[in-house]
């Protein structure tokens, strides 16, 4: 038997501004930070972010608004959210869609343990005079190699995230986005201005910016476009189902979305010119071209962490700053996922203290292999990572089950903006596009490795992905009745009235 909910009015943001900032906090992670700029440069740099702005308009401004129409209407989590939408036999897929988003919640949780420590060794003067690259490398080396450092971070980003979200919405989420997220601009702006006026910042404008339009039919160029956008809008985790959880009843569904996902690319571009610009200015082309190419973590943590001593107030404003918005970009991301684990567990009429004591215990746990082991992270960064697709697939689907029509009545009822036709043709397209991108990375990943694309025990197979994929897939599908029957029924909506005799009628 399904559980009611109390009589207790449901908490909602106080106002457009604080729900955006938190949304756009959200959105905006350490991947716009790391990942984007060396993916721009990679990716043909103008040619790149075109693909980029197109991912954005086609995939995630409508994913978005149909994941903040789940969330508002249902008033529910992912799992309760497409059981309400599509019917008890469809719960499983907001589980889905959950497990994937408390999957990346393990490892991001180690990777935002990461920034606070170099946020330490920034404040502590760690990145003087006379520290190059050599000495940087060897600082991460010896930072990961150690249990006792990468667990401890790991636990101190949990419990300060877990100290946010126990607090509420108002109390915790709220107060500290709406200081955090604009404070994060800030920064990010001083930082791009800086870059910007270092000698031979052009260069890195223009490895940024200047089109190669020899890669404009690239496909692992639009393949990279699509996935960097899926990981840093959020469309598809089901982060913004849970914020539209607590959206006041009137909100505005599409200048929302557009403003969220406009807040992120900028955050993109900001941090982009802050380090390309910072990178090519500071040191030999060479050097920023080896700096691109060494991945995520050796960009930031070894071949930009050597450049701050030899900037005119690298080491006591710059590299704090720099890190300081590292930690600010991925604790917003992580109270975000969060608050989605702890959502879907107070659903079950778990009180929010005893469920976010719970999630912080299972995060420590779970992202224990990832602090001790990187092969580990960087595995559960693709097959969650890509795993982002299919949900965004489940919530498209969600859509189309509910009636497109329907749907895009309920979106425009509130919006300023027009809801027309196009929502309805780009979400009944989005199995198409999800085929193409879904497709194309399968192809390329056994091109890539046709030795051993199948082999489930390597660390970035195919097998790997599928095997996690499908492992999940089954036990969501085994605990399907189990959710439809433990999770509550009729939440009241944000001014307090019971949802209409057509919602409850998809629950019967």
């Amino acid at each position: 038997m399904a559980r009611q909910t109390s009589g207790a009015k449901r908490e909602v943001f106080s106002s457009r501004f604080a729900f955006v900032a938190a949304a756009i906090g959200m959105a905006v992670g350490t991947g716009n930070i790391w990942r984007f700029p060396r993916d721009v440069g990679a990716g043909g740099g103008g040619v790149f972010i075109i693909a980029l702005v197109l991912a954005n308009l086609v995939w995630a401004v409508p994913l978005l608004m149909a994941e903040s129409l789940l969330g508002s209407r249902s008033r529910l989590g992912t799992i309760g959210a497409f059981r309400h939408f599509m019917g008890r036999k469809f719960a499983w897929m907001g589980g889905f869609m959950g497990v994937v988003t408390v999957g990346i919640l393990f490892y991001y949780t180690v990777i935002c343990g990461w920034a606070v420590r170099y946020f330490v060794y920034a404040v502590s003067g760690k990145f003087a005079s006379g520290v190059d690259r050599r000495q940087t490398q060897q600082l991460w080396d010896g930072f990961v190699a150690s249990p006792a450092q990468t667990i401890l971070f790991h636990v101190l980003a949990a419990f300060l995230v877990g100290f946010v979200v126990i607090r509420g919405l108002k109390g915790g989420l709220e107060a500290v986005l709406k200081i955090t997220v604009p404070l994060l601009f800030v920064i990010l702006v001083l930082l791009a201005a800086r870059a910007m006026t270092l000698s031979g910042a052009g260069e890195g404008l223009r490895y940024l910016f200047v089109p190669d339009w020899g890669r404009m039919l690239d496909g692992e160029m639009w393949l990279g476009a699509f996935v960097q956008m899926a990981f840093s809008t959020g469309a598809g985790w089901g982060l913004y189902l849970t914020y539209s959880v607590y959206m006041r009843k009137k909100e505005d569904f599409a200048l929302n979305a557009g403003i969220v996902v406009a807040g992120n690319h900028l955050a993109s571009l900001l941090a982009g010119i802050a380090v390309i610009c910072t990178v090519f200015a500071v040191q030999s082309p060479q050097y920023a071209q080896d700096a691109v190419a060494a991945g995520d973590q050796g960009l930031m943590f070894v071949y930009l962490a050597a450049l701050f001593g030899q900037m005119p107030g690298g080491t006591w404003v710059f590299a704090p700053l720099f890190f300081l918005v590292l930690v600010l970009a991925g604790l917003s991301s992580l109270i975000a996922m969060m608050e989605l684990a702890v959502r879907n567990v107070m659903d079950f009429g778990i009180q929010r203290k005893t469920a976010v004591v719970a999630i912080v215990l299972v995060t420590l746990v779970g992202g224990i292999p990832s602090a001790l082991d990187l092969d580990v992270l960087t595995n559960q960064d693709n097959v969650w990572g890509v795993g982002l697709l299919i949900s965004g697939l489940f919530a498209a689907i969600a859509m189309m089950r509910y009636g497109l029509e329907r749907a895009r009545r309920e979106l425009d009822l509130t919006s300023d903006f027009t809801v027309g036709a196009w929502w309805k043709v780009l979400i009944a397209l989005f199995p198409l596009m999800f085929g193409a991108v879904f497709g194309w990375f399968m192809y390329l990943s056994v091109t890539d490795d046709s030795q051993t694309w199948y082999d489930p025990l390597q660390t970035f197979s195919i097998g790997t992905m599928v095997l996690q994929w499908t492992a999940l897939l089954v036990v969501m599908l085994l605990l399907n009745n189990l959710f439809s029957r433990r999770l509550s029924r009729s939440p009241l909506t944000a001014d307090g009235d019971e949802r209409s005799p057509a919602h409850r009628e998809e629950e019967v």
